[in-house]
């Protein structure tokens, strides 16, 4: 039996998590602003996500994410980008090649993070904007207490940031929006 060319690491269901978070931006002010939390226990500045419970969507626990961490009803704001997926009319031979798309709501962004030797946590990345009518002003509500929102200039949330992978995420879901 052949074994696949790839390097290939496969993960049980006992040693994998999947988490998904979404870059919560206010997209109606001049300049644009973005939402970061700070967790309190650590003093650290983070990006909304969380674990994806069973029978859920990724795209709807993003959503449902951001909604418990900052306490703000968001919605996925549709960009323009490459991926590798086929279109969803998919006709034929389609080539595994990225290709730009407009107005998806798709993952822009995974991150694999090692879970020191017991596995790995996958981490899907999407891009939101507060619903309709509401105003980071207005302050979240229901918000989870170890966390506080606070929307930001796009450039002050990059340097905010504690770690670098999240700026490296927030750094291209601001070249989407931009």
């Amino acid at each position: 039996m052949a074994t696949s060319p790839n390097p290939t690491k496969q993960y049980p269901s006992t040693q994998f998590v999947e988490s998904c978070g979404a870059i919560l931006f206010n997209l109606s002010t001049a300049p644009k602003t973005v939402c970061l939390i700070h967790y309190h226990p650590k003093n650290e500045w983070l990006l909304a996500k969380g674990r994806r419970n069973c029978g859920e969507s990724r795209h709807e626990a993003a959503i449902r994410e951001v909604r418990e961490e900052t306490g703000y009803k968001a919605r996925l704001h549709p960009v323009r980008m490459h991926t590798r997926a086929p279109p969803l009319d998919e006709r034929g031979h389609v080539p595994d090649e990225p290709r730009e798309y407009a107005d998806l709501t798709e993952p822009f962004m995974v991150t694999m993070r090692e879970l020191g030797g017991d596995g790995v946590k996958i981490i899907w990345w999407y891009v939101a904007a507060l619903d309709e009518g509401v105003v980071p002003e207005s302050g979240g509500s229901g918000g989870e207490e170890e966390f506080t929102a606070e929307f930001f200039p796009l450039e002050e949330a990059v340097e905010r940031l504690s770690f670098r992978n999240d700026r490296d995420v927030l750094q291209r879901a601001i070249s989407l929006v931009d």
